[in-house]
């Protein structure tokens, strides 16, 4: 079976929903891109994966489930599987014409360290309810074999990147919660790491301030001041002199903007994820040409013009002037992945995560009666 019809989903830590895309693609190229869709997560849902994230804090087992963990897995799995039952009807898409679900789940804890990294979401469960294969737990095999477990999507830009026309090297940038850089140059295998802090820190700053957890258009940052020595000072740590690959948790970072006004605050936080990406160019061998901005970060225009000043001088364009998806990608990519899976070909690589070797990964779930694809 070559080209397979896939779906993605993807709930990233800035825990704002649930991200649907469908592309075709036999695991190594796309060969078409569907339809895209989105399920936002209710207000007392966040709320619910908030108290997730410190319930995980403690966890030392990652199938345990106390606290509300299994409140929220539960809530999770339902919360995705009502996305791709929207996504079927809105798009009338008969469940029988897609081969797999690519199923991230809700990360709330990743101690790469530790050898620890749990997403919640029943992957059985899923696919039992919407009759569909689902490949899920995509992170554990890496981790298990002395990997980081992330990032995970490198293989699926290198996939996007062979058709692109522009100079290498390429570097990817995705900023979600934490962001996370690819950097394509020829090889036959990608290089990436986490850079740092991504949207997380800006939001969670943004929601204890105005109630809303994002700077929506940039537009507190474009009005305040940037408190370069905060920003030297968090750059000081032990992550950003780590070699790569390297990886991060959503909460990795205590920062202390109490101080701040709202403006001065997202300035500065804002300044701190330009500040961290352009901090990658230290362990490159050579600097990147090309830099595109993938994920929610690619919306906030006062971070495009941040990125665009620290990593000058190279080109910094959003991944929809070059004609990808900013909202989807990730999407895509574990509708990507999840083929790949099936073919029991490697998601990780030793320079995405510091895998001893290209590694498959995923589990897998199939409905009642359904037989293995390979």
């Amino acid at each position: 079976m070559g080209v397979r019809r896939a779906i993605g989903l993807m709930s990233g830590t800035s825990l704002d929903g649930v991200d649907v895309a469908l592309i075709e693609t036999d695991g190594e190229t796309v060969a078409a891109f569907g339809p895209t869709g989105y399920r936002p997560y209710a207000e007392a849902e966040r709320r619910l994966l908030r108290r997730a994230l410190v319930d995980a804090a403690a966890l030392t087992d990652r199938s345990a489930r106390p606290g509300v963990l299994a409140e929220a897995e539960a809530m999770v799995t339902e919360a995705h599987a009502d996305a791709v039952e929207r996504f079927l009807r809105d798009h009338r898409i008969a469940p029988g014409t897609v081969d797999v679900v690519g199923f991230h789940g809700q990360t709330v804890l990743h101690r790469p360290a530790r050898r620890l990294t749990v997403q919640l979401g029943d992957g059985e469960a899923l696919a039992a309810r919407l009759g569909i294969a689902v490949v899920y737990d995509f992170r554990a095999a890496d981790l298990a074999h002395g990997g980081q477990g992330a990032p995970l999507v490198p293989v699926f830009h290198r996939a996007l990147a062979q058709r692109l026309a522009r100079p290498r090297p390429l570097a990817i940038l995705n900023v979600g919660g934490v962001a996370n850089v690819t950097v394509i140059d020829g090889a036959e295998e990608p290089w990436a790491c986490d850079t740092g802090p991504g949207n997380a820190l800006l939001d969670d700053f943004m929601l204890a301030r105005t109630g809303v957890a994002c700077d929506p258009g940039g537009a507190a940052a474009a009005q305040g001041r940037v408190d370069e020595a905060f920003v030297a000072a968090v750059l000081s740590r032990p992550f950003f002199s780590k070699k790569c690959p390297k990886s991060l948790d959503r909460n990795e970072f205590v920062v202390d903007t109490s101080a701040y006004s709202t403006p001065d605050g997202a300035a500065t936080l804002t300044a701190l994820t330009a500040a961290a990406a352009a901090r990658a160019l230290d362990h490159l061998p050579e600097a990147p040409r090309t830099w595109i901005v993938a994920g929610g970060g690619a919306r906030n225009p006062t971070l495009m013009r941040m990125l665009a000043e620290r990593l000058a001088p190279a080109r910094v364009e959003t991944a929809a002037e070059v004609g990808w998806s900013i909202d989807f990608l990730e999407a895509q990519a574990f509708a990507f992945l999840a083929v790949r899976s099936q073919k029991g070909w490697p998601i990780t690589f030793p320079g995405t995560t510091g895998a001893p070797r290209p590694l498959p990964g995923g589990r897998h779930a199939r409905p009642p009666g359904q037989r293995a694809v390979v």
